[in-house]
This record gives structure tokens, sequence and C-alpha cells, in this order.
């Protein structure tokens, strides 16, 4: 909760400017914290005489922060596969620091997920099952997670940079006071200070950054789905692994979730498919992506898009494979057109086996394709369309 240094205060009203949600009022000569404070910090920052703090913030667990956890998003009832991607790191991790491994699951009716979960080389499964969570609602997550880290204290949370979880995990690195670094590419164990090196790119793709959180526990870091390899299934279970039940009790939110709805598709999702077909400017045109459509479905595949083809209005932003995109890991990525940006490379380099056209014999996605043709990438979508329909 934010607290209040009644002697220190002098009322100055900075911290009722600075609050985003209103949540401070000056009544009767004092400094009122209302209901709707999200302990996000910002009134704290602007005190000029330190009269605020957030409690339970300092000291926070530093010196008996332990284990690894992974926030386990669960998607349609089923757990989102970025989630056994994060575990398979994670369990390198926990090695490494000779520490647990946990998954922590928040929902409504999760027992056959927890059972599946004893196939893995998990060390415990930390589950939040109650109706209040059924539905994601970042707010009463957020505070359910933070109870549970408070009580339990793991010195490493991560989890994946979905939809969900680039709102869920700054929210509860705010309440928990801790740092986060977003869409990791390698985490790794630095054996002597035992912190958790975070690399990302920085600078538009072109370099990439080691990031530390020595002084705050827990170190948190949310990884893109498809960066790295997920954990084994195993046939038997796991006899080791313990289940930790979290009390819920009454966590109010502020969200009411009216109505939800599931956009129906007819095309393969593109992180999903073992093909993908992707254009950029070499394909000249929106006309040139109704080809890439019809040498897709020839190969059963989707089609993506360079950044410069989304920016040019040709294609939705929903398409587009890179970093400031989604990260692919096709077992074949065709690249049309593409010149290959390091942007572009940062979110399909990993492809099994990637073909690259393009008009320009020294374009750098030659350097990481292992079929190059030089051509006019419209002309040999074409030729390989007639190729593969006779």
């Amino acid at each position: 909760m934010l607290g209040v240094d009644r002697e220190s205060c002098t009322l100055c009203g900075a911290c009722v400017d600075a609050c985003p949600y209103d949540a401070l009022e000056i009544v009767d000569d004092r400094l009122i914290v209302k209901d709707t404070c999200t302990l996000c910090g910002a009134c704290v920052e602007v005190c000029p005489v330190e009269a605020l703090g957030i409690e339970g913030r300092e000291g926070a667990f530093e010196s008996d922060a332990r284990d690894v956890w992974v926030f386990g998003e669960v998607l349609s009832g089923k757990l989102h596969p970025v989630v056994l991607e994060l575990a398979g790191r994670g369990r390198k991790l926990a090695d490494d620091l000779g520490e647990r491994l946990g998954i922590v699951v928040l929902g409504d009716g999760l027992s056959d997920l927890t059972d599946e979960l004893s196939h893995y080389a998990i060390d415990d499964v930390i589950v939040a099952d109650h109706q209040q969570l059924a539905h994601c609602d970042v707010e009463r997550h957020a505070s359910v997670l933070a109870d549970a880290v408070r009580t339990h204290a793991p010195a490493i949370l991560l989890g994946g940079a979905t939809s969900v979880g680039r709102s869920l995990l700054p929210r509860l690195a705010v309440q928990l006071g801790t740092g986060l670094t977003a869409d990791c590419t390698d985490l790794e164990i630095d054996p002597e200070t035992r912190c958790l090196m975070q690399t990302r790119p920085a600078f538009g793709g072109n370099v990439y950054a080691t990031i530390e959180c020595a002084a705050r526990r827990p170190q948190m870091a949310t990884v893109r789905p498809r960066v790295m390899k997920p954990l084994t299934r195993m046939n038997e279970s796991n006899a080791s692994r313990k289940v930790r039940t979290l009390d819920v009790g009454a966590v109010s939110s502020r969200v009411e979730l009216l109505e939800s709805v599931t956009e129906l598709t007819r095309s393969i999702d593109l992180a999903e498919a073992n093909v993908i077909v992707s254009g950029g400017r070499g394909m000249k045109g929106p006309e040139g992506f109704t080809l890439l459509a019809e040498l897709a479905d020839a190969l059963g595949g989707a089609v993506g898009a360079s950044r410069a083809a989304v920016d040019s209005g040709w294609v939705p932003y929903a398409m587009q494979v890179g970093q400031t995109g989604l990260t692919v890991q096709p077992g074949v990525y065709i690249a049309m057109g593409i010149s290959g940006a390091v942007q572009h490379l940062a979110g399909m380099q990993t492809s099994g086996c990637v073909v690259a056209v393009n008009i320009d014999a020294a374009a750098p996605i030659f350097s990481v394709a292992d079929f190059g043709i030089v051509g006019d990438a419209p002309q040999v979508a074409r030729e390989l369309i007639r190729q593969l329909s006779l």
C-alpha cells in the first residue's frame, strides 16, 4: 500500500498533480489515498520531501529469494505454447543455480492442466484455481501473482511476450518494485554473481544489450514465442513434483468482462505455420502479395511480410515478421523480395530452412539463406506457382 509520512508531508500537491489515476486528494489538511491507487509509483518519484513510499517494497526478500518461476499463461483452457518454451530455459537456469523450477498457473478448473504438467521436469506447480480467475483480468491476476511472489520469494520470474504477458508483467513489476526486461532473446546465469543476464535487441536491433537486475528481486523478463526450445514431455509422471495452492481470497478489480469474441479465420496461423512465404519491398505492391497468397496456398503455408511492406500499407501489421512483429520458426521460410535488415532477421533466422529470392545478389538475406535465387521476386513467384501446378 502507499504510505504517507504525515510529519514530512508539506501538502504541496505535487503528488496529486502527478497521479495518473486521480487517486490522491488533499482533504482537511490531509493527503488522502483513494482505492483507485494502483501503486504505480508516479507520486513517489515527484515528492520533493520523500514523504511517500510503497510499503512492502524496500528490502523485499532480496536476501531470501530463490527458485525460478515461469508464469503459466492459460489460453482456451490450455497452456500457451510459450510457457513450455520458457520452462525449457527455466530448467537450465534453475539447474545452474541449484534451485527449483516452478510454473505458476492462474485460472478456473485447472486440474487437467496440472495433471499434464506432471509429465515435465518441473519441480513445483503453483496453482490459483478460482472462478474469479476464469478470464485474464490483468489487474486481478497481478494482485494474486504479487501476493504469491511476496510469500514464496522466487529469484527469477519469466513470462511470455504475448498480449497478456506484455500487459500483466509490467504491472506486476511495478507492484513488486523490481525491474523487467522485455523481448529477451537469451537468458543465462552469471556464475560469479548468480544474477540473470538478460539479452535483448536494442537501438532498432542494431546491437544486443545484456541487462542485469542486481539489486532487486525477482529478476523479471519476457521472451517472445518461438525463440527458445520447449521442455520435452516425459511419458512417465514426475513423482517429485509438488503442487502448491494459492489462497486467492476476495480480489477486487475495476474491470468487468462484458463479452469475449473469438476471431474466426480460414487462414493458417502465421505463428504456427510450418511453411511461411514472406514478401518485402521487392514484391512492388499489394498485387505482389496476391501472388504470395497463391504460392502459400500451393505449399500449404501462410503469408508473412517485412516491415517495409507493412509500412507501405500493402498488408496489415498482423502479417509482419521481425523484431517489431512476430518471431517465427517454421520448417521452411521463403523470403521474397526482402533485403534482410537485422530487424527482420531477428524474427525468422531460427527457421529450419531459409530460401531467399532477391534481385540484389549482395542482399544481406543471402547470408542466412540455405538456398538463394537472384532474380525479380514477382517473376520467380509466378514461375514457382506454375511449377507447383504441373
